[in-house]
């Protein structure tokens, strides 16, 4: 990475997300003088600062600097190196710069102790460096009383540890580290953020150890950037998103290194390394979190997770309503008992749920004149949705057609507003297949109708595949409290399917809506509209089950279904044991907790079956809001 600063658009985040921006929530939006950012005695207490009068400060050195702060008082950079001695860690090199930048003060400091360690990689400082030097702590006590005024605020990265080092006391000062502000006391390096804000290159890994003097000027402009700026601008700077990009940059380096054989292919082909995309919990770790694991297995050999393994789910369950309230990212893994015989049963009622969805999405139309346009008969369907196939069924008396829709909303909508419809001359009949499963078609119909998730939302189809979704959202614009749109798009061509969705924050505005869109004309095409079944979220899970092949392994579940009965009966408890285990772990969660529900496709001998996830933050009324 060349430089981490970027003006993209999408990388400064709305100005709802600021005010949750820890810098935002400690100083504000608005700029302030310097003296707004100094810390008070409380916080230089709570972070292990040298406080006069501290009995763990006896004998340490007061700089005298008690003349009142304003605004304009001068701003001063320090940074101290140490090493290891017998008596703990003792200054071996101070740096102080004035607000200019100038270098007042760069001397290296001659230990009263025997130096255990010389920390070379960070301190830079060797036995031969400290060999001539005669400076002693108290020469460099006294030079630092004498260069810095009686109002002088000193700035520094942690400058705790350079005070405490020091063994000085002084009243105001800037630390950095707290200055740019994150959440759960956690902090910026300061390698970092003279990268991420001010664009320079420090602590290379060329050089012999830290630089005093170019650490102490780093902190310096940092303060002067943050106080000039203010806090609104640095919190666009979206620092937190910057540093878990460079952090999963360096994870993949890391995993294109062990992966030898891959980098000599690369290299045959002249071609850059591929860099490996990290995987979730890495996400986690870089942005600090340790998740909590409750389940029956280990998810991560690494010790990344805090794994806690239980036998059954009720075991589980009660030590997740313990455990996730202290959490603040969990996974919770409940399982429907051994794999070799869920995987199957599960495959059994996947065809179940296949074969019925694939009954409701289908609808039967006729009949028609022999030589009727089938072209009529699929332009007045297709604006009902998006059709998958159309077929003509030729073993009747007269011709019919069998037209298989890729969303419910399609074939419920053809249903209700083309039976008894003249369509391609003749007056037809609009139906569903007649099985035994779909008797109760009509029931969940009015059942998806009512589910919470669909309050408030409508499909409308009938759109021109020359319509953006800009031209969408501008067409929408009049309706009442419209908040979303949601466009399904094909999901290997990238284009519309002809139909959207639309989301109102109230359900009265949604059936408003209904009456004004029924019939509305858009650019020359009539479109038509109801209450969604599906939401928004399903349709991708629906197209795919939709398009799956069902037929591998079919004939072995059809004829093992009755010989599983019992097992799928049992199968089906167990299942309706774990929706009473998650209903009751969800309401036990904090209100505004983001819920995620992940039920994992299955590849095996009895074929394959898409994954499916759900998402919700719960809201007050207990509630999840996707």
């Amino acid at each position: 990475m060349s430089g981490l600063t970027s003006t993209s658009s999408q990388c400064i985040p709305k100005s709802s997300d600021l005010q949750c921006d820890p810098i935002i929530r400690k100083y504000g939006e608005k700029k302030q003088g310097l003296t707004s950012y100094t810390l008070t005695l409380e916080e230089q207490k709570k972070n292990d600062y040298p406080i006069k009068g501290s009995p763990g400060c006896k004998g340490y050195i007061y700089t005298e600097c008690d003349q009142q702060r304003t605004d304009s008082s001068p701003l001063f950079g320090l940074d101290c190196e140490m090493c290891l001695t017998a008596k703990g860690n003792e200054v071996t090199r101070v740096s102080l710069v004035d607000a200019q930048g100038q270098c007042l003060l760069n001397e290296l400091v001659k230990p009263e102790s025997t130096v255990v360690n010389y920390r070379t990689r960070f301190s830079g400082i060797t036995k031969k460096m400290l060999l001539p030097v005669k400076t002693r702590l108290s020469d460099i006590q006294t030079r630092l009383k004498k260069i810095l005024p009686h109002d002088a605020v000193l700035v520094g990265h942690s400058l705790n540890a350079d005070l405490q080092a020091l063994e000085m006391i002084h009243p105001s000062v800037i630390d950095t580290s707290l200055l740019f502000a994150r959440n759960e006391g956690r902090r910026f390096k300061l390698k970092f953020l003279a990268k991420a804000v001010l664009g320079k290159e420090i602590q290379c890994e060329q050089k012999l150890g830290h630089d005093p003097a170019e650490d102490a000027r780093a902190a310096l402009e940092l303060a002067q950037f943050f106080i000039e700026q203010g806090p609104a601008k640095v919190a666009e700077l979206n620092l937190e998103m910057l540093l878990t990009t460079e952090k999963l940059a360096e994870v993949s380096q890391k995993k294109a290194v062990l992966q030898p054989q891959g980098c000599r292919v690369q290299k045959q082909l002249n071609e850059p390394p591929h860099l490996s995309k990290p995987c979730f919990l890495d996400c986690l770790q870089v942005t600090g979190q340790k998740p909590l694991l409750l389940g029956r297995q280990e998810m991560d050999s690494s010790g990344l997770c805090q794994s806690n393994l239980s036998t059954s789910n009720k075991q589980i369950l009660q030590r997740a309503l313990e455990d996730v309230p202290l959490s603040t990212f969990s996974i919770i893994q409940f399982s429907l008992g051994p794999e070799y015989i869920a995987s199957h049963l599960l495959a059994g009622l996947y065809e179940k749920v296949r074969s019925k969805l694939t009954d409701m999405l289908t609808i039967y139309a006729g009949p028609f004149e022999e030589s009727f346009c089938l072209k009529s008969v699929k332009k007045e369907f297709g604006r009902c949705g998006p059709i998958q196939s159309l077929t003509v069924v030729t073993e009747t008396y007269q011709p019919y057609v069998c037209i298989q829709y890729e969303v419910l909303e399609a074939a419920q909508l053809a249903v209700e507003s083309l039976n008894g419809a003249e369509v391609a001359g003749s007056c037809i009949k609009v139906q569903r297949p007649i099985t035994a499963a779909m008797l109760d078609c009509d029931v969940w119909i009015k059942e998806l109708e009512l589910d919470v998730e669909n309050e408030g939302v409508i499909y409308v189809a009938g759109l021109k595949e020359s319509l953006t979704e800009t031209d969408l959202q501008e067409e929408f614009s009049q309706l009442k409290d419209l908040e979303t749109l949601f466009l399904p798009k094909d999901l290997q061509s990238g284009k519309h399917r002809n139909c959207c969705f639309l989301k109102f924050q109230k359900s009265q505005s949604a059936l408003d809506a209904l009456e004004v869109i029924n019939g509305w004309t858009v650019k020359g095409s009539k479109l038509r509209s109801r209450n969604a079944l599906a939401s928004g979220h399903l349709w991708r899970w629906i197209w795919q089950v939709n398009h799956s092949n069902g037929k591998q392994g079919g004939n072995i579940l059809y004829e093992k279904m009755e010989q599983l009965s019992d097992s799928e009966q049992d199968l089906r408890k167990k299942v309706k044991k774990l929706d009473h285990h998650i209903k009751k772990l969800y309401r036990s969660l904090q209100n505004n907790t983001l819920c995620i529900v992940l039920f994992p496709g299955v590849n095996s001998m009895h074929g394959s079956q898409s994954g499916l996830g759900l998402m919700g933050i719960k809201d007050d009324g207990g509630r999840s809001a996707c």
